[in-house]
């Protein structure tokens, strides 16, 4: 990457090899002057893509079940008339931009265990629950072909766990044109460098001994803010201001990424993680998008929670609410307050999500219209239902209003009468249960998505339409 290339208004430039990326401002792209004279003419906002997965499904107790009033993770009523448990309520100030939905899944997928499912959550290829394995192009990676020439990187690709991680339980949710996994990023540290673009081999070294990279940009800065409006100006303070946040919190999530892991047992506990590692990690990675989107470093960017089962640093995540081991939550909600404890998880993972674009939308989109939420599409959801359930995924569209999108709404294409989860004692599994009716291809969606988003097309994976509803 050569800086002399690319627009000198979209990066700091500082000593020791050192470049951050801006966000784009009115006063040089003429949407001031446009506004001042009249003439209205705003430069088109950019439309982005995120995509988030939880594994190992949620919280959906039988509705005779004491906990199916609070601890059910799709919410009761439905259409405009609905209301948010306890595992979902912290998005309620979002509630107008966004849309929970049920009754999807993907076809190819529907018999599959429920632990072999987060390879084609975003791909919808028929990789079987064992033998050969052959999967496709991901969502996100369709998009990002669509505006990689727009942004200094086509996307980016995060989980908690890191790399790929063997078939059919990936640690990464992006998949290329071939169908192989795309290594993600764990680490936020390295995430946070791709920020900076360094023209000399001492840059890195440099940066690890400075207690800020702003400290080697703030000539530049003196000097591009005596250029800049009084808008632009407050703009600039409040993103200089999130950049010196982030390195904070990068610093303190380092300590989360090198805690041991047990190499034999993962039920043994770790004691020395506290609440606070995994909240700030996964604040610190939702950060980490945010201002890789404000920069227009890239539009696309996908965040794998966690991984399908055990032994792996995402399996501390429960720790940010005071319970042992992620992943047994799941298989102990027979147990007392097991409903209770796995949504307890569920409303961090809400929390979390709601702060990510609850910022989103109170951020103005730099240089052009609406919200940063509005020129965001928001797609959080799980591959998995019930226990070990491929089928009725719990899904969250939230954002995209600029594009079209219809929020303030629960979509029930499951029906009051489908099967909806949860199981007596003695009953078989359900993932071993016949389903009662078929979900719509969550393919249809993401038609959808990606034809609000801009592209020019009618088909994806094995859709059979779109989804007029959103």
């Amino acid at each position: 990457m050569h800086l002399n290339s690319l627009d000198r208004r979209r990066f700091l430039r500082g000593t020791a090899g050192f470049a951050l990326a801006l966000p784009a401002f009115e006063t040089f792209s003429g949407v001031a002057c446009a506004d001042e004279s009249g003439g209205g003419n705003r430069t088109s906002s950019p439309r982005r893509l995120a995509c988030f997965y939880l594994p190992n499904g949620v919280p959906m107790p039988l509705a005779e079940d004491p906990a199916y009033q609070d601890w059910s993770w799709f919410p009761h009523g439905e259409g405009k008339d609905f209301k948010f448990t306890k595992c979902l309520d912290p998005l309620e100030s979002l509630r107008d931009d966004l849309t929970v939905i049920s009754g999807m899944s993907h076809p190819a997928s529907r018999n599959n265990h429920g632990h072999h499912n987060a390879d084609q959550f975003l791909t919808g290829g028929a990789i079987g629950g064992g033998g050969t394995y052959e999967n496709s192009i991901s969502l996100d990676q369709v998009y990002a072909a669509h505006v990689e020439d727009q942004t200094r990187f086509s996307s980016l690709v995060m989980s908690t766990d890191g790399g790929t991680g063997p078939q059919r339980k990936a640690h990464t949710m992006s998949f290329n044109s071939e169908g192989r996994p795309i290594p993600a990023e764990n680490k936020p540290k390295r995430i946070f460098e791709q920020l900076f673009v360094k023209n000399d081999g001492d840059a890195a070294q440099r940066l690890a001994l400075s207690r800020s990279v702003l400290d080697h940009l703030m000539e530049d800065a003196r000097s591009l803010r005596k250029d800049l409006s009084k808008q632009d100006q407050e703009s600039f303070e409040e993103f200089l201001g999130s950049v010196r946040d982030t390195e904070i919190k990068v610093a303190k999530s380092a300590r989360w990424m090198d805690l041991p892991l047990p190499t034999v047992d993962i039920d043994h506990l770790n004691l020395e993680i506290t609440p606070e590692d995994p909240r700030e990690y996964i604040q610190t990675m939702y950060e980490l998008i945010y201002l890789a989107f404000k920069t227009d470093s890239t539009r696309v960017a996908t965040f794998q929670l966690a991984k399908e089962v055990s032994k792996g640093i995402s399996d501390y995540l429960a720790r940010a609410v005071g319970l042992p081991l992620t992943h047994r939550l799941s298989h102990e909600t027979r147990k007392p307050d097991g409903w209770k404890n796995f949504g307890t998880f569920c409303r961090f993972i809400s929390e979390e999500f709601g702060r990510f674009a609850s910022k989103l939308k109170s951020t103005p989109e730099p240089a052009g219209e609406g919200s940063m939420l509005d020129n965001t599409l928001l797609l959080f959801g799980s591959a998995s239902s019930a226990f070990h359930l491929s089928r009725n995924y719990p899904l969250l569209l939230a954002g995209g209003k600029s594009m079209g999108f219809k929020h303030g709404q629960y979509l029930n294409y499951a029906g009051a009468g489908a099967f909806r989860g949860g199981w007596a004692p003695g009953d078989t599994e359900p993932w071993r249960i016949k389903a009662a009716g078929e979900d719509l291809p969550l393919s249809n969606l993401f038609v959808t998505m990606l034809q609000r988003l801009g592209m020019e097309t009618d088909a994806f994976a094995d859709s059979t339409g779109t989804i007029s509803e959103v």
